[in-house]
C-alpha cells in the first residue's frame, strides 16, 4: 500500500465532559474514495470537523503528506488553514451565497484584485476553469439561486478545487439528488480520483457505498471500529459493525385488520404547481407510502393536505366529512400533522432545547408560569423516554443532537398532540440504519394504535418494506394505488416513469 496522504492518530475530543471521539485512527490514500459510515452521533462528522479546523482536538496527531509524499505532523487551527493545506468539505447543507454569482462564490475570501479593485475578468476566467473541471457548462456570472441542487453541488466542489484541493470531504452528497444526478456525481468523483484527488465520502446509503467506495471505515460510539476493502465486505457485515450486533430489519405486517374507516380523503384536489386532479384515500391503522421521482408532486400534495399551500379545487374530507384547510392551524385543528422534508429548516429551532422544540405545538396549553413549567418538563420527559431520544436531557440544544435524534424530536412534537393523521415527508433522509429502524417502529406503533400514517419517500426499498399500501405519483398525478404485498420495484418504477 502507498504512503497515505493523510494520517490521523489517537484523536480524542470531548464536549461538556462527554467524550465523542475516543483514540481514533484514520488513514487516507492518494486518489482513493474512502467511505465513512456509522450511526448518527458515532463521531464521523466530529472527526471531519477536526480535520477541517472547525474543532480542535483534545489529543492525538495529524500528519499530511508534503510535495515529496512524506508524512509531516501538522496543525490545523482553523478552516482557512485547512484550505491552505488543500482540505475542503462540501456539507449536506450547501455553504453558498444564493444572491451572488458562481464566480463570486468560488473566489469568496480570495477574490483577485487589480489596481485596488476586484479583477472581475480574472475572477470569471478562473471560475470558468474550475467549472470545466467539474463538467458544469454554466456561465460563471450565473446567480447561484438559479441553479439546480446538483449544479450547486458542482459549484461547491469547484470551490474546493480552486484552493488546490487534494482532499475533498463529501457529506451525504446524494441526499437531495435524483438518480440521474447521482450518476453524474459519481462520474465526477471518478474523474477527480483519476486526477489523484482523495475523496472522503460520508453516507448512509449502502448501495452507493459499494458502487463508489474503495475502502470503508466504520465508526461506533466515538470509536473507529475497523477499515475494510469494499470488495471484501458485505452490507450485513457493515451493519453489524455499526450497531455492535447482528441486525435483522423487519418488514411491516402486510395484513391491515379492519381497514374500513377512511381517515382522510381527497376528491379532485389540485396542487398549485401541476393543476391535475388527485383522488386519494388513507385509512386508519395503515401506513400509506407515497413514491415518485424528484419533481413528481408528492411534497406539493402534502403541503395542500397540511394547509401550507391553498386547496383551490376539489374536496378534502376527514372522517367522512368535508373540511376546510387554509393554513397549518386549520390542519392541526382537524388533527392532521406533518413532519417536513427539511427538519433543520422547517421542523426545528436548532438553537432551542429539546424541551422547547418538543412542546412548540402545545404553547396554547402551556404558559411560562412555574406550574406549567412542571407540565412542560413532564411532557418532554415522557416523549424523550418513549422515543428513546439520546442526548444529555431535555435541556440540551437540538443542534447538538444527531440527525436521527433530531428527527425523533420532530416526530415526538406531533405525537404529543395525539393526532389522527401524520404526514412524514422523507422521514429517514440522512439518518443511519439503526435510527431508521427505530423510526419505522414508531410509525408501525402509531398505525397499530389506529393512526393514519402517510409516508413520502424516495427510497423504493423503504417504501416496500414499511408501507401497507403504495401510492405512486408522476407529474402531479396518481399513477398507481395498490397493496404493497402485490408490488415489486419494477412495477413501482414503471408507474413512476409514466
Amino acid at each position: 500500500m502507498k504512503t497515505p496522504i493523510l494520517k490521523m492518530s489517537d484523536i480524542c475530543k470531548s464536549f461538556s465532559g462527554v467524550q465523542v471521539l475516543k483514540h481514533v485512527d484514520f488513514e487516507l490514500q492518494p486518489g482513493e474514495v474512502h467511505v465513512l459510515i456509522g450511526e448518527n452521533g458515532a463521531g464521523k462528522s466530529t472527526l471531519m470537523k477536526i480535520l477541517t479546523g472547525v474543532y480542535q482536538r483534545d489529543g492525538g496527531e495529524i500528519f499530511l503528506a508534503d510535495k515529496e509524499g512524506k508524512l509531516c505532523e501538522t496543525e490545523i487551527p482553523n478552516p482557512k488553514s485547512a484550505l491552505g493545506a488543500g482540505i475542503s468539505m462540501v456539507f449536506q447543507e450547501f455553504n453558498l451565497m444564493e444572491n451572488m454569482s458562481i464566480a463570486e462564490n468560488i473566489s469568496i475570501g480570495y477574490a483577485p484584485v487589480k489596481n485596488g479593485r476586484l479583477d472581475w475578468k480574472r475572477m470569471n476566467r478562473e471560475a470558468k476553469e474550475q467549472l470545466e473541471r467539474v463538467k458544469l457548462s454554466v456561465p460563471p456570472t450565473t446567480l447561484v439561486e438559479k441553479l439546480s441542487t446538483a449544479d450547486k453541488q458542482c459549484v461547491e466542489i469547484a470551490k474546493c478545487l480552486s484552493h488546490n484541493g487534494r482532499i475533498i470531504i463529501l457529506d451525504e452528497p446524494t441526499s437531495s439528488l435524483s438518480e440521474k444526478e447521482v450518476k453524474t456525481l459519481f462520474e465526477l468523483i471518478r474523474e477527480l480520483k483519476a486526477q489523484g484527488i482523495s475523496i472522503i465520502y460520508i453516507s448512509h446509503r449502502m448501495e452507493e457505498i459499494f458502487e463508489i467506495g474503495d475502502r470503508i471505515t466504520v465508526f461506533r460510539d466515538g470509536c473507529m471500529i475497523d477499515t475494510v476493502n469494499t470488495a471484501d465486505t458485505t452490507e450485513d457485515a457493515l451493519v453489524s459493525m455499526m450497531i455492535g450486533r447482528e441486525f435483522n430489519e423487519t418488514v411491516t405486517e402486510r395484513i391491515v385488520s379492519g381497514k374500513t374507516e377512511v381517515a382522510i380523503e381527497t376528491k379532485g384536489v389540485k396542487t398549485k404547481k401541476f393543476g391535475k386532479e388527485i383522488d386519494f384515500k388513507a385509512y386508519r391503522g395503515e401506513i400509506v407510502g407515497i413514491f415518485g421521482l424528484v419533481g413528481a408532486g408528492r411534497t406539493e400534495f402534502a403541503r395542500v393536505l397540511f394547509g401550507i399551500d391553498p386547496c383551490k379545487d376539489g374536496l378534502i374530507m376527514k372522517d367522512g366529512r368535508s373540511i376546510t384547510i387554509h393554513s397549518a392551524r386549520d390542519a392541526i385543528k382537524n388533527r392532521i400533522g406533518m413532519v417536513p422534508e427539511d427538519r433543520k429548516e422547517l421542523g426545528l429551532i436548532a438553537k432551542q432545547t429539546v424541551g422547547n422544540n418538543l412542546t412548540l405545538v402545545k404553547l396554547r396549553e402551556l404558559s411560562w408560569f412555574l406550574s406549567s413549567r412542571k407540565t412542560e418538563n413532564e411532557i418532554t420527559q415522557k416523549y424523550v423516554e418513549a422515543l428513546s431520544i439520546a442526548g444529555m436531557g431535555e435541556k440540551q440544544t437540538v443542534e447538538r443532537l444527531s440527525g436521527g435524534n433530531q428527527q425523533k424530536v420532530v416526530i415526538a412534537k406531533w405525537i404529543s398532540l395525539d393526532l389522527d393523521v401524520l404526514i412524514l415527508d422523507e422521514p429517514t433522509r440522512g439518518i443511519d440504519v439503526k435510527a431508521k429502524a427505530e423510526i419505522y417502529e414508531i410509525m408501525r406503533k402509531l398505525a397499530n394504535e389506529g393512526k393514519c400514517i402517510i409516508m413520502i419517500s424516495s427510497d423504493l426499498p423503504e417504501v416496500l418494506r414499511v408501507s401497507h399500501r403504495v401510492v405512486v405519483m408522476h407529474d402531479g398525478a396518481v399513477t398507481l394505488d395498490e397493496a404493497a404485498c402485490n408490488l415489486d420495484q419494477e412495477k413501482i418504477m414503471h408507474a413512476a416513469l409514466n
